[in-house]
């Protein structure tokens, strides 16, 4: 009897463990990712500056910072789902990268002091977000390992957690840019 009590007590301890484990690693997942919600408000707030400094300089590109302008609305008007904001940050990235080439066809903007300090600006925040999509995305994967793995497989499924998506950039980002040199 002393033998079973010390056995229902130690699979206790080790589900007691197991579930604060779990626990924390979501929440290391969570940490993460209101870490990137960070540097995506400082991007937001990047957005109506940029929108106003080109604005000027690239008539054609209107539609561009319309959209730019209209997914930041989003973003702020309503709280979204992590995914959901994954993949709007996504669609942000490549206007934003879009916005910075097509710069480069106006030499008066590229000129212009306010846009270099803010272009600098956008480059800096743009850089702390890829940091924290790596540590979002290493907590993610330190959780996915957690839930996947036994014997904390089972109390994930008890605690019924699922998977989450990883940052990922689109296949045709990830091909070499073709730079040419006049």
């Amino acid at each position: 009897m002393l033998i079973a009590g010390i056995v229902i007590i130690l699979i206790l301890l080790l589900g007691l463990s197991l579930y604060n484990g779990l626990i924390r690693k979501r929440n290391a997942v969570d940490n993460a990712f209101h870490s990137i919600d960070v540097m995506l408000r400082k991007r937001y707030d990047l957005i109506p500056m940029l929108v106003d400094t080109v604005k000027g300089y690239m008539n054609h590109e209107k539609e561009v910072l319309t959209r730019l302008t209209e997914l930041r609305q989003a973003v702020i008007a309503a709280p979204m789902a992590m995914n959901q904001r994954v993949e709007t940050d996504n669609s942000m990235m490549q206007l934003f990268s879009g916005v910075m080439v097509s710069a480069e066809n106006y030499p008066e903007l590229k000129a212009s002091e306010n846009f270099l300090r803010l272009q600098g600006a956008i480059n800096e925040t743009e850089e702390q977000l890829a940091a924290s999509r790596r540590f979002f995305n290493a907590a993610v994967n330190d959780y996915h390992d957690a839930i996947g793995t036994f014997p904390s497989a089972i109390v994930a499924g008890m605690m019924k957690l699922k998977r989450i998506s990883y940052f990922t950039i689109d296949d045709d980002k990830k091909e070499r840019p073709d730079i040419k040199l006049s």
